[in-house]
């Protein structure tokens, strides 16, 4: 037994002229009652008429067509506006002759090619039709014929609003649809750079020291050792990227793997990892974090990691300071390098770290600054209220 929430769906995959058959056999019927005989609309003036045999076909042409009318919206016409003509000249007046003003709005929403050549035709075929009526008819007010047409026009007018405004809906979901994507592709981009770029920093300062550390065995051996961990730090935060991309993938099968290193808000674990690489940095961090600091967290870790990994690559050896102030309200970060050390081969940056690190701060509404120190050296700044959304 079918449920009844299940009702709409399988209506919805039904073909379109399958679900607009219902309205062109409700217009049947009431047209076939003998209480509606003569009772629809009445255009021109004809003298009523008793159904016959025409009546019959002329029904048939107004209301199956409607069937028609989203897939083919001309065709529907068409045979909707010669089964109405027939209905008028003969004087039937059945409730079928509704039909032609569904049709109108149908032709107006759903017609695609050839729109206005379509108006213009039926706009001849109606002025061909009021002739013939004002020759045989008793002779009509021809201001019945215009409030007529201009009764079908709103019709036709009523379907472009809908198309246009369908139209213009599909337009903006796009929209929203590729802004959204160019969102998520900028998100992913930050956290690959923040991820990639700082393990690899670090893994190429590190090996680079060890190439001088072949006479003292004890030194390589840690040296590489740093390197290895490093390595599997940055394997590891990548599964966790590539986990929250898909996180289907592997449901069930897949090993557990270690916990996230460094979690989100253990910044000495990175500055210490920092320390190893060669880099001598001063840490300060004041107050109490926040019970629920939201992605402020996340940002001002991001912010050191940046930061640190641009010492290693542009002033290796220099003496950084690290200093963070968790507030009430936000979370403050400074980082700065006194530039005397020296530059290490390392991948050429491209750009987008403090970039991302902006767009990151903007997001929650805090404040970030860049730039040089006066008398040598490199100053970040940010200020990251705490509380909001992830």
């Amino acid at each position: 037994m079918i449920s009844l929430r299940r009702v709409p769906v399988l209506w919805r995959r039904l073909d379109v002229t399958v679900q607009d058959l219902p309205l062109g056999l409700l217009f049947l019927s009431l047209s076939l009652l003998p209480a509606f005989d003569s009772h629809g609309t009445q255009f021109g003036g004809m003298p009523p008429r008793p159904f016959d045999g025409l009546a019959t076909v002329a029904v048939l042409l107004e209301c199956l067509p409607l069937a028609l009318r989203r897939r083919w919206p001309l065709l529907c016409l068409t045979l909707v506006s010669l089964g109405f003509a027939v209905d008028q000249l003969r004087g039937y007046h059945s409730v079928a002759g509704t039909a032609l003003l569904v049709a109108l709005v149908s032709a107006g929403c759903h017609l695609e090619p050839h729109r206005r050549a379509a108006a213009l035709l039926f706009s001849a075929a109606y002025v061909v039709l009021s002739l013939a009526l004002l020759r045989l008819g008793p002779g009509e007010p021809p201001s019945e014929f215009v409030t007529f047409y201009l009764v079908l026009a709103f019709g036709w007018g009523a379907g472009a609003w809908l198309r246009s405004t369908r139209a213009a809906e599909a337009e903006h979901r796009r929209r929203v649809a590729e802004d959204t994507r160019a969102a998520e592709r900028a998100r992913i981009a930050r956290e690959l750079h923040d991820v990639v770029t700082h393990h690899v920093t670090a893994m190429v300062v590190q090996a680079e020291a060890a190439r001088y550390l072949t006479a003292a065995p004890d030194r390589l051996d840690h040296a590489l050792t740093a390197v290895t961990d490093t390595g599997r730090r940055a394997i590891t935060d990548l599964r966790h990227l590539l986990d929250l991309l898909n996180p289907d993938h592997g449901t069930g099968t897949a090993e557990p793997t270690e916990p996230r290193t460094p979690p989100v808000g253990r910044l000495l674990t990175l500055v210490e990892q920092t320390r190893s690489a060669g880099q001598p940095v001063e840490f300060t961090e004041e107050g109490t974090p926040a019970e629920s600091t939201g992605s402020a967290d996340l940002v001002a870790y991001r912010v050191v990691q940046e930061c640190l990994t641009n010492a290693l690559k542009y002033a290796h050896g220099s003496r950084t300071s690290v200093r963070v102030c968790h507030g009430a309200k936000e979370i403050t970060v400074e980082v700065s390098t006194d530039g005397s050390g020296s530059r290490v081969p390392s991948p050429g940056g491209s750009g987008r770290g403090l970039a991302g690190l902006r767009q990151r701060v903007d997001v929650l509404g805090g404040e970030f600054s860049a730039h040089p120190r006066t008398g040598g050296g490199f100053v970040v700044r940010a200020r990251i209220p705490a509380g909001s959304p992830s």
